[in-house]
C-alpha cells in the first residue's frame, strides 16, 4: 500500500502504506431554558469573513478589516461626512442584530441600510446620538447587501470601525426559485496559457470550472510567468451575471479586470481592480453576457496566476446542476462503533479495520506490522504497541553508516478504507496515548480520494483529531491540512491539559463535529479548535473537505515532527483505544 506524508510537521507525499482518513463535524448549540418559555434562535455571525467595501479609506485601513474578525485591525474613511461601509453576505438573509466596534473616530450621526442589489437601500435603523465604543443594535431586515453610512462625525476626523459585524436570526436564504445558480459549472474554459507539468499537472481551464476546490488552473512557466494572463468562460447561452467568485492559489493578480462578451472576440470590462487580495474574493455584478473572463494585469509574485475556482453566478445561461451536497448531519444516528470488546491478543475486527504494513512515512523508524502490534487486551482496549525490534527489508529506511535497511521499531497502523468511508458527522474516540520521546500516536483522517482516484496528499484533504508527540506530554493537537495549508502550514490549534498533566496518563476523549459550513474540534468536551468555511476561505485557501473520508489510527515511532528516540525514551509503549465512534 502506498501512502503520504501526514501531520503537522511533515513534508511531501512519500511512498509505501495504506492511509488515513476522513472527519466529521458542526457547531452545534444547546439552550436551557425554563419550561413553557418560547426561545428564539441564537443570532448566527453572517458577515465575517464576507467582501467588504467602503466609499473611502484611510492609509491601510481597508472595509476588509472590519469583518476579518481582529479587533486589532480596522476601516478607517476619509474625513468628512456620508461615508459608508458595506457587506455583501452572498445572499438574501434575515437580519437580526448589527454590533459595531468603534475606534475613537466613530459616528454621532448613521444609519443601518440593506439592499437586494447593492444599489437601491433600505434604512433599517437610524439614530444622531451614537456613543461609541461597543454599540449592538436589534433591527429586522431582509437583503443581501448591509452597510453602515455615516451622516455626522463625532470628532475633526473621518469613521472608523474595529468590526461591522451583522447577525442573522434567520439564516441564510440561499438561490431561491427563480434565483441565482451556478452558471460556470462544467465548462471546459479558455486561457492564454496553461501549466503542465511535475509542479501543477494537467492544470487546465476546465479545472477552475469543476466546483474541485483540490484542482485548479495556472499560467504556463515556459518562457517565463509574464503579464498579462486570463482565463475566460462561455456559459452556453446570454446570461444576467451577478456575481464572479474567485478562489485564488497563492499565484493570485494584484491587478485585473473582470471582463465579459456577447461572442467571446468584443470584450467589455466590467469590474476592475489594482489591490487584488487573493485569496477568496467575491465580486459583484449586474451585468450580461454569454462569456466571463478574469484578465490579469499585475501578477502578485514572481509566479503566474492561478485559480482554485472560478466560478459565475446568476441567471439564464445554459447551466449544469453541479452534485448535490450531502446532508449535514445532526448527529443523531450512529453509524460506525468499535467498543473493541472481545477477548486478549484477538486482531481488530477485520470488517472494520485494515491493517497497513511496512516501513512508516515522514522519516519514521518503525515498520508496520500486520497486526503483530494490534491486538485486544481484553479489558474492552484496542492496543497499538511500538516495540524495539529489527525488522529487515529493502524498503526500511537505511543507516547512513552502515548501509543497513533495518527498521528499528515496530508497531500498528490501521484505517477503515474499504470497510467504511463517509461525508460529515461526528467522529469521537476515547484513547490513552503512548507518551516517551520519539512516540507520535495519531486519530486522523484522509480523504477516500486517495484511493479511490490515485490523487496524491494534500490535495485529498486530511483532518488530525488528535496528534501527541512524546516531547510535549501535556498537549495534542487538531489540525486541518490541504493544498493551501500543510505540513508546518496546517491550519490547526494545539490544546494543553491543565496543571501540567500529561496526556500518557489517563484516557481522554477527542472528537470532531464536521459539516458543510465547517468544523468544531474538542477535547474532553472542551472546544479547542473551531473551523468556520467561508473564513478559512477567505484567509487560508479552499476547504476541501465535501467528500467521503476513512479512519486511520496509528503509533509511530521517530518522525520529523518527534524526532528520534533517545536515552530518555521508553519502550515498548502503548496506545490504547477504547471505542470509535461515528454519528450523522
Amino acid at each position: 500500500m502506498t501512502t503520504r506524508t501526514r501531520s503537522r510537521r511533515r513534508t511531501l507525499p512519500r511512498g509505501v502504506l495504506a492511509v488515513l482518513a476522513a472527519v466529521a463535524l458542526l457547531f452545534s448549540l444547546a439552550v436551557v431554558t425554563a419550561p413553557g418559555r418560547a426561545v428564539a434562535a441564537a443570532p448566527v455571525l453572517v458577515s465575517q469573513g464576507k467582501p467588504a467595501t467602503a466609499s473611502s479609506q484611510e492609509g491601510p485601513f481597508t472595509a476588509a478589516s472590519a469583518v476579518d474578525g481582529d479587533n486589532g485591525t480596522r476601516w478607517s474613511s476619509e474625513f468628512s461626512d456620508n461615508q459608508w461601509l458595506q457587506v455583501d453576505l452572498g445572499s438574501s438573509t434575515a437580519i437580526g442584530q448589527v454590533v459595531l466596534r468603534w475606534e475613537a473616530a466613530y459616528a454621532k450621526g448613521y444609519q443601518i441600510q440593506v439592499s437586494a442589489n447593492g444599489r437601491q437601500w433600505t434604512t433599517i435603523r437610524t439614530t444622531t446620538n451614537g456613543t461609541g465604543g461597543n454599540e449592538t443594535l436589534d433591527v429586522s431586515g431582509t437583503g443581501r447587501y448591509v452597510r453602515v453610512l455615516g451622516t455626522q462625525r463625532a470628532t475633526q476626523y473621518g469613521y472608523s470601525l474595529w468590526e461591522f459585524q451583522v447577525y442573522s436570526t434567520g439564516g441564510t436564504g440561499g438561490p431561491q426559485p427563480g434565483g441565482d445558480v451556478l452558471l460556470s459549472y462544467g465548462k471546459q474554459g479558455t486561457a492564454s496559457t496553461s501549466q503542465n507539468d511535475g509542479t501543477c499537472w494537467l492544470c487546465t481551464p476546465d479545472k477552475a470550472f469543476d466546483r474541485d476546490p483540490a484542482s485548479r488552473w495556472a499560467t504556463s512557466p515556459e518562457g517565463g510567468w509574464t503579464d498579462p494572463g486570463w482565463i475566460a468562460v462561455d456559459l452556453g447561452a446570454n446570461a444576467a451575471i451577478h456575481r464572479v467568485v474567485l478562489q485564488w492559489d497563492p499565484a493570485y493578480a494584484k491587478s485585473y479586470r473582470i471582463d465579459v462578451s456577447d461572442n467571446g472576440t468584443d470584450w467589455r470590462t466590467v469590474y476592475q481592480t489594482t489591490t487584488g487580495k487573493g485569496f477568496k474574493e467575491t465580486i459583484p455584478l449586474d451585468t450580461t453576457g454569454r462569456h466571463v473572463r478574469v484578465y490579469g494585469t499585475q501578477r502578485s509574485g514572481e509566479y503566474g496566476y492561478s485559480l482554485w475556482e472560478f466560478q459565475v453566478w446568476g441567471t439564464g445561461g445554459a447551466p449544469t446542476p453541479p452534485p448535490p451536497l450531502p446532508a449535514d448531519p445532526n448527529y443523531s444516528k450512529l453509524v460506525f462503533n468499535d467498543d473493541f470488546d472481545g477477548p486478549a491478543g484477538r486482531a481488530p475486527d477485520a470488517s472494520k479495520w485494515v491493517p497497513e504494513t511496512g516501513p512508516g512515512p515522514n522519516n519514521e523508524l518503525e515498520y508496520y506490522t500486520n497486526n503483530k502490534n494490534a491486538a485486544l487486551d481484553g479489558a474492552g482496549n484496542l492496543v497499538l504497541e511500538a516495540r524495539k525490534e529489527e525488522t529487515p527489508g529493502s524498503a526500511c529506511p537505511r543507516d547512513p553508516l552502515t548501509g543497513s535497511g533495518t527498521c528499528q521499531y515496530t508497531s500498528a497502523r490501521l484505517n477503515t478504507y474499504g470497510k467504511f468511508k463517509f461525508t460529515y458527522g461526528r467522529v469521537e474516540a476515547r484513547i490513552k496515548v503512548s507518551g516517551t520521546q520519539g512516540l507520535w500516536p495519531a486519530f486522523w483522517m484522509l480523504g477516500a480520494d486517495y484511493f479511490d482516484q490515485g490523487r496524491p496528499w494534500p490535495y485529498t484533504g486530511e483532518i488530525d483529531i488528535m496528534e501527541h508527540v512524546g516531547k510535549e506530554p501535556g498537549t495534542t493537537y487538531s489540525t486541518l491540512h490541504a493544498p493551501a495549508y500543510n505540513g508546518a502550514n496546517g491550519f490547526g490549534s494545539p490544546y494543553t491539559l491543565p496543571g501540567g498533566a500529561d496526556f500518557a496518563a489517563g484516557f481522554h476523549t477527542f472528537t470532531v463535529d464536521w459539516n458543510s459550513k465547517g468544523m468544531t474540534f474538542r477535547v474532553d468536551g472542551q472546544v479547542m479548535h473551531t473551523v468556520d468555511k467561508d473564513t478559512l476561505e477567505a484567509t487560508r485557501g479552499p476547504w476541501v473537505f465535501d467528500h467521503d473520508f476513512f479512519i486511520i489510527l496509528n503509533n509511530a515511532v521517530g518522525g520529523d515532527w518527534p524526532g528520534a528516540p533517545d536515552a530518555s525514551t521508553r519502550l515498548p509503549q502503548k496506545m490504547s483505544i477504547d471505542y470509535v465512534k461515528v454519528w450523522q
